[in-house]
């Protein structure tokens, strides 16, 4: 058991011979009646409690989820399903649960969300084989049916997901509680509670005074203040409740002492991470390669393999012939508006930086006055605020160019952006991908990123465009696009597809 640093932690006022010694025994008793080889069984229930409501919660978001999508299917193969009873709708729920389950869905560690999306896919896809198996038979209506509600249960399930995540977070009991050690943990800590998505619920962190001889200080995020004369009692207890409730250990990148990360690992935690700052390989599911003595970290590339660029380019065709003709009519009505707002054309063609560098056409919907780039000017040079705001995000929270009324919604909402599908039709772009920005927004960013970005096909969404978005500046687009290029895979396009649709809907972080 280490030593806990009293003293600093102003869990006893020192005073008299041997008081240190006498409150370190106190604590370390403290600390064995609740980390001991028989665990506390108020923390351990109080860890099983919220496992179940998590596991409840999700459980039964995914329940309406799928019984969701077997009503759409049963609709959309109205008159071809002869003799289904309810029990067949119950077994089809029950299969998929189940599979959800094997594939990690309720683990008492909550997986981020583009993982949990591929394991979603994962378990509809078997679910649908084990149907197909179990029942399928020479009925054609039942695979066909089948097969819908599989697919179906994954954007409902998604977005099911996300409604119960947003709860249980308010209320405190997503993510597994965690603890931080080691240099820099406090930066961690606040990281890792501002993405709660991640899974991981920072409750508090381990630190090592600089002294020569290096106790433990073990601080809680949150804690509530003692009353008169107990500040000691309570102080105590808290810290012990600290390791004895917490899941998950992170060490830090700056730990460099192995007798503390070694204390770290005998303790019952179900997972022990050790933190690599490595934002070259940034990726949502590492690969190792052992390499003797030392660990391998495998650089993910997908997206510049052939076949997935032409899985891509598939997945391209598959939503954008449908969305241009679900969206044309739209189109053409906002058209009208903005030739109503400010006489000329509704549409616009802006040169933007492509694929390679190369310059690409792209189609928008005019949002701006015809005379944008003088108004733009104007303004710059007479506020200074405006000035600063466009050197740092490139954009202006109250820009002059913009058309009053129709111009600000179709913005908002991304509407303007809908022409797009026109780029992506004829190649130029993806419907994934970093944002095609004008000469004058990439050359802000450095030689390095701007290869790395040039090496992609630009998209119609991407992952800043569903996270900050315009609330981001020049660093957090370069980090987002760099993660995405990085990680490229099918579930990652199709969770950002399917992020999108909130994010419009509710106009975040839109100017």
């Amino acid at each position: 058991m280490p030593d806990v640093d009293v003293a600093n932690t102003g869990l006893l006022p020192a005073g008299g011979p041997g008081w240190q010694e006498r409150a370190q025994e106190r604590l370390q008793e403290r600390l064995h009646e609740r980390l001991g080889p028989a665990r506390s069984g108020r923390s351990e229930a109080a860890a099983w409690s919220r496992r179940l409501i998590v596991t409840g919660a999700l459980i039964g978001g995914d329940v309406a989820a799928v019984l969701a999508a077997c009503g759409a299917s049963l609709l959309l193969t109205a008159g071809a399903h002869p003799g289904l009873t309810p029990a067949s709708l119950i077994g089809w729920c029950a299969l998929q649960i189940g599979a959800l389950a094997l594939c990690g869905l309720y683990e008492p560690i909550e997986a981020e969300p583009i993982e949990r999306l591929r394991r979603r896919g994962l378990a509809a896809a078997f679910a649908f084989g084990a149907a197909l198996l179990v029942g399928g038979g020479p009925a054609p209506w039942l695979w066909t049916a089948t097969g819908i509600a599989a697919l179906l249960s994954i954007p409902l399930g998604h977005y099911a997901e996300g409604f119960v995540r947003a709860r249980l977070v308010r209320r405190g009991v997503w993510g597994a509680a965690t603890i931080v050690y080691g240099e820099g943990a406090a930066e961690l800590a606040r990281s890792l509670a501002a993405r709660p998505e991640l899974g991981l619920r920072p409750i508090g962190i381990v630190r090592a005074p600089d002294q020569a001889v290096e106790p433990f200080r073990i601080e809680a995020l949150r804690s509530v203040p003692p009353g008169p004369g107990e500040a000691a009692e309570r102080a105590t207890e808290q810290r012990a409740d600290l390791l004895a409730t917490a899941e998950v250990a992170i060490c830090t990148p700056g730990e460099r002492a192995p007798d503390r990360f070694a204390w770290l690992t005998r303790h019952p935690f179900r997972q022990v991470i050790v933190a690599h700052h490595a934002p070259e390989v940034e990726t949502v599911r590492l690969q190792t390669r052992c390499l003797g003595s030392v660990v391998g970290l495998v650089v993910r590339r997908a997206i510049f393999l052939p076949h997935n660029l032409r899985l891509k380019r598939a997945l391209d065709l598959a939503v954008t012939l449908p969305a241009l003709l679900l969206f044309g009519p739209l189109i053409g009505v906002l058209a009208l508006a903005v030739k109503l707002a400010d006489p000329g054309p509704a549409f616009y063609v802006q040169p933007r930086v492509g694929r390679d560098g190369r310059t690409i056409r792209v189609y928008k919907l005019r949002s701006m006055f015809r005379d944008a780039e003088a108004r733009l000017a104007d303004h710059l040079a007479a506020d200074e605020a405006a000035r600063r705001e466009w050197d740092r995000f490139c954009k202006l929270r109250n820009d002059p160019r913009v058309l009053p009324g129709i111009g600000g919604f179709i913005r908002r909402t991304s509407l303007d952006e809908l022409p797009q599908l026109l780029n992506v039709l004829r190649g130029d772009m993806s419907v994934v991908g970093p944002r095609p920005f004008p000469a004058y927004h990439t050359e802000r960013f450095g030689p390095t990123f701007q290869a790395l970005r040039a090496s992609v096909p630009p998209g119609l969404t991407g992952l800043w465009q569903i996270s900050a978005r315009s609330d981001g500046d020049l660093a957090v687009q370069e980090q987002q696009d760099s993660f995405y290029i990085r990680n490229w895979s099918i579930w990652i396009d199709l969770y950002i597809l399917l992020e999108t649709v909130p994010a419009v809907l509710t106009a975040k972080g839109a100017r």
